[in-house]
């Protein structure tokens, strides 16, 4: 399974993030649609990307819900069809929520940060130390933390679960008002 080490933060200033992570960027930056729909899974998450209508990605993931750097294990298959897949997935296992988001890709060495407007949720930043098979756990999470030093992205800032648990999280509460 791939390896990555993982952070996400809630930003407030999407514009001057931006300007920071373009001086950065070994690439220009690419600007991707996601609409991800999350399924029930008892030992991970998994969903279904759509990025086209002819284009998806099957994702399953394991990581720990905390803030700061993670570990995520991950799997991507892809699909032609992802419109029949998530109808076919819905019914074998529910759905569990949908985010949809606007995502800004840089790539800084072999770290991809994502720069991410989430629809009902706001803006974040969220970025993957891909790690290379050699490399150790200690070392990516080297390489986050030296990201997020350069960022100036403090602690309280760093958020410790998924989009579609905020999304769930926000829903509940406007759902008990």
């Amino acid at each position: 399974m791939a390896r990555n080490i993982e952070i996400k933060a809630r930003i407030d200033d999407f514009s001057a993030l931006y300007a920071k992570l373009a001086l950065l960027s070994d690439l220009p930056p690419e600007l991707v649609d996601h609409d991800d729909t999350f399924f029930a899974c008892s030992h991970g998450r998994l969903k279904l990307r759509t990025l086209a209508v002819d284009r998806g990605q099957l994702i399953f993931y394991r990581r720990e819900d905390r803030a700061g750097p993670k570990t995520s294990f991950y799997t991507i298959s892809e699909t032609a069809d992802p419109d029949s897949l998530r109808e076919t997935l819905t019914l074998a296992y529910g759905s569990v929520g949908r985010v949809i988001k606007q995502r800004t890709l840089f790539m800084v060495g072999q770290t991809r940060l994502h720069l991410d407007r989430v629809k009902d949720l706001g803006d974040f930043l969220e970025f993957e130390v891909v790690l290379a098979e050699h490399e150790t756990q200690a070392q990516g999470i080297r390489v986050a933390e030296e990201l997020l030093e350069r960022l100036d992205i403090q602690r309280q800032e760093l958020i410790d679960c998924a989009y579609v648990d905020l999304l769930r999280e926000r829903q509940s509460r406007e759902s008990s008002c």
